[in-house]
C-alpha cells in the first residue's frame, strides 16, 4: 500500500507510461495497490485558477469536481504500475461519478486514497473503475468513480459514422457556452492532464481527431458551474461522456429539475450531437 507525503509528479509518470507501454501484456486482474496521500493543504491560487477555467465563482468552498484533480496523480501512478494490465495510452474515460458528502473548505486539509476495481467485459473491449476517496479529519467528505474503457481488437466496434443513441435533451433552461480552442491547454495546465489530444490540432490529429478536444472532466465541471448555487450540500453527480467536444466549439448546457435532483444534457449548439448526459441526485 504506497503511502505518499506529497502528490507524485505527473511529468515523470507520463514518461514512464510512454516507455513501459509495450510491457503491458493484458491480463484478467487489476493490481491490488491502494495509493494513499497524507493530508494536504489546499493551494488557494491553484483553486482560484481551477475555478476560473471551469466557470465557477472564486470561493473558499471547493467545487465538487476539484478534488478529482488532486487525486488524479495517484490514479496515474496506479495505472503506470508494471502490474497494471493495460498501457495508460489509449484508454478512454467514458463515465464519472462524484459524491459530495459535504462541502470541503479551502482551509481544511484533505487526505486521499485511490484504487482500481471491477475489471469487466465491454462490447468494445474491457472496462474498469478507479475509485478515489477524500477524507477530512478521518471522515470521508468526497468520493469518485472514474470508468475507463480499454478498446480491444476482439471487441465490437461501431460502424463509421454511427452516432451514440441518446434521448431528447431535457426541457429545462439551456445555456450556450463558447468553448475556446485553448481550453485544453488551460485546463491541462491546472489539472496536469496534458494528453496531446487536448492541446493542439496537430497533436490531436496524430490520434485520429480533426482538432484538439476538451477534457471530459472540464466539461463535467463546466456543466456543474451552470448549476452553482442551486445544488445541496450533499449529492451525487453521475455523467457519461458521449462525442468529444472539438475545439473551438459552442455547447448547449441543459438542466431540468427532477423529483430528486437534476437531469443534465450537453450537446453541440450547432448540430445537436450529444457530448454529456447525466444526473444530480440529492442525498
Amino acid at each position: 500500500m504506497p503511502e505518499l507525503n506529497a502528490p507524485p509528479s505527473l511529468l515523470p509518470l507520463y514518461a514512464k507510461a510512454a516507455v513501459t507501454a509495450p510491457l503491458h501484456r493484458g491480463g484478467d486482474t487489476l493490481p491490488s495497490s491502494v495509493y494513499q496521500l497524507a493530508a494536504q493543504s489546499i493551494d488557494r491560487d491553484h483553486l482560484a485558477a481551477y475555478e476560473r477555467v471551469c466557470g465557477f465563482r472564486v470561493s473558499d468552498v471547493l467545487p465538487p469536481t476539484y478534488l478529482h484533480v488532486l487525486a488524479f496523480p495517484l490514479s496515474v501512478a496506479l495505472m503506470t504500475e508494471r502490474a497494471f494490465p493495460f498501457p495508460m495510452v489509449g484508454m478512454v474515460h467514458v463515465a464519472n461519478s462524484v459524491t459530495q458528502v459535504r462541502p470541503v473548505r479551502a482551509d481544511e486539509t484533505v487526505s486521499f486514497t485511490v484504487r482500481a476495481d471491477d475489471l469487466r467485459p465491454h462490447p468494445a473491449g474491457r472496462q474498469f473503475d478507479l475509485l478515489a476517496e477524500a477524507t477530512v479529519d478521518g471522515e470521508v467528505a468526497w468520493s469518485s468513480r472514474s470508468t475507463y474503457l480499454r478498446r480491444e481488437k476482439s471487441g465490437e466496434k461501431k460502424k463509421d459514422g454511427a452516432k451514440p443513441r441518446d434521448a431528447s435533451p431535457p426541457s429545462g433552461a439551456v445555456a450556450n457556452v463558447r468553448v475556446p480552442d485553448d481550453i485544453g491547454r488551460r485546463y491541462g495546465a491546472i489539472s496536469g492532464d496534458r494528453n496531446p489530444i487536448h492541446l493542439y490540432g496537430l497533436t490531436a490529429k496524430a490520434f485520429g481527431f480533426s482538432s484538439a478536444i476538451a477534457h471530459g472532466m472540464w466539461l463535467k465541471a463546466r456543466t456543474l458551474a451552470a448549476l452553482e448555487g442551486r445544488l445541496p450540500d450533499s449529492f451525487t453527480v453521475d455523467v457519461a461522456f458521449k462525442l468529444p467536444v472539438l475545439l473551438p466549439s459552442t455547447i448547449a448546457i441543459a438542466a431540468a429539475e427532477s423529483d430528486d435532483g437534476w437531469t443534465l444534457d450537453v450537446r453541440s449548439a450547432k448540430s445537436g450531437k450529444p457530448h454529456l448526459s447525466g444526473s444530480v441526485t440529492n442525498s
